[in-house]
């Protein structure tokens, strides 16, 4: 590949500076990518992972990045092909089926491919109450990537950032650590305040706009989960007010049980949790007050307008990522491309609106589309019938061997965030789609053929 000649002096050379904010996936992923490319060419940088969590190997929120820990198997196809493979001290289970249950039945979901491809880990090193840890953070695993790179660590808080006269910026730490950089990449969640710092510069920036999610941890041993959670994933789609999704995800010790929906609070997760949904597939010895962790994060839900300015750019959560899932899976995209943009093409805003933002566009497009899908599942959530319907032809189509997997496909996509929110929408508007799930829908409503639900146990 070779680099574009400019002559503003908007380019990365040789000896150029680079200041990455967050060693998330976003961060390490982009770090990763740029010295991996840079190195290609020949070209030698300087870059800076600044991280207060340091390597993310503490247990509790001093090395957690509040996430419900799932990568779908497009993701870890896409780190494979990178040369990023998830071993098994990173990846605590692996996930072959999801278990969709609501208050008509439940049915278990088989992944398309026949295999576990879907990985449940940590992002960090697992709940505070870790006494043996013997699984690898995901994002110290990423992070870890980035190091042998080239990377240097700067273990601090970044509490102030500026700009030179001449429009480098200039980051400060909380340890008195000060340095100027040709590019700033911020990597960080949207529950930073250093978002607002970035708004403040007068580079355009505006945050993007959030919903609250809960995320807790459970202790229960491997033994225990085996027996009852087993390897799949457990989705629930109940018809309680401002829930719109949750699910309950087995790991190695503990399982993580994640709730999205409006103006999510303790009341409301207890209330879930409470249910008999939940209660049927949690070991009977399982108290919900016995919580290992609990933290109730901000999640975007619509992405930044203009994610890049000269010399800075914004990437995974506080640019753009995945409406509800596979954030992490937007986050290897808009890294890789940053990465790209910003070594072949330059670092100034034009550069960025041509070459970065049209993938920052493709996936804010899709986000659209999946807030149509979501709102079809949230009509179907809000009427028993239809939740019948659903579960009826997730049923007949589990039990027949051969049979196409029109609504587990879509639902499968859906939970996992395996594909893309435009294709999952049409598959949902295809008439036999359509067809088939009118004619479940009624005929759930036959006294004599009611749904009979599926096994719950892995």
């Amino acid at each position: 590949m070779e680099r574009a000649a400019r002559r503003d002096g908007l380019e990365l050379g040789d000896g150029s500076r680079v200041a990455v904010i967050g060693a998330g996936p976003a961060g390490s992923l982009f770090a990763y990518f740029l010295l991996e490319m840079a190195g290609r060419v020949d070209v030698p940088l300087e870059l800076d992972l600044w991280e207060p969590k340091g390597t993310f190997a503490t247990p509790g929120p001093a090395g957690c990045n509040m996430c419900g820990g799932i990568v779908s198997e497009t993701l870890v196809q896409n780190l494979a092909v990178e040369g990023i493979n998830l071993s098994s001290k990173v990846v605590q289970r692996g996930i072959d089926s999801y278990v969709l249950h609501t208050d008509v039945g439940s049915a278990r979901i088989a992944t398309p491919l026949q295999e576990a491809r879907i990985g449940a880990l940590h992002r960090g090193a697992g709940p505070k109450d870790v006494k043996d840890p013997r699984w690898e953070s995901f994002d110290h695993h990423l992070q870890a990537r980035a190091l042998a790179r080239g990377a240097r660590l700067v273990a601090t808080r970044v509490e102030e950032i500026a700009r030179e006269p001449d429009g480098r910026p200039r980051l400060g730490g909380k340890d008195g650590t000060a340095r100027t950089y040709d590019l700033c990449v911020a990597a960080v969640g949207v529950n930073s305040p250093l978002l607002r710092q970035l708004e403040a510069l007068g580079i355009g920036y505006a945050k993007p706009r959030v919903t609250r999610t809960a995320i807790r941890e459970y202790h229960l041993g491997q033994e225990v989960i085996s027996r009852t959670l087993g390897s799949s994933m457990h989705v629930f789609l109940l018809d309680v007010p401002r829930l719109e999704f949750a699910a309950a995800i087995p790991k190695g010790d503990y399982v993580t049980v994640a709730v999205l929906g409006e103006d999510i609070d303790n009341e409301l997760v207890d209330r879930f949790l409470a249910s008999p949904e939940v209660r049927r597939c949690m070991p009977p010895e399982w108290r919900l007050e016995q919580r290992s962790c609990q933290c109730m994060p901000n999640i975007s839900v619509q992405a930044v307008e203009k994610p890049f300015a000269d010399r800075f750019l914004f990437i995974g959560d506080c640019g753009v990522t995945r409406l509800y899932k596979d954030g992490i899976g937007a986050a290897y995209r808009t890294a890789k491309a940053a990465a790209r943009a910003a070594l072949f093409h330059g670092i100034s805003e034009e550069a960025f609106r041509r070459r970065f933002q049209p993938v920052c566009r493709a996936i804010a497009g899709d986000n659209r589309v999946g807030k149509l899908a979501f709102q079809a599942t949230r009509v179907a959530r809000g009427f028993r019938f239809l939740r019948a319907g659903m579960l009826r032809m997730v049923t007949d189509e589990q039990r027949r061997p051969g049979a196409r997997p029109r609504m587990s496909g879509v639902l499968w996509d859906m939970f996992s965030g395996s594909a893309p929110y435009a294709d999952i929408l049409a598959r949902m508007l295809r008439p036999a789609f359509l067809g088939r799930f009118l004619w479940s829908t009624l005929l759930s409503l036959w006294p004599r053929r009611r749904t009979p639900a599926l096994t719950e146990a892995p």
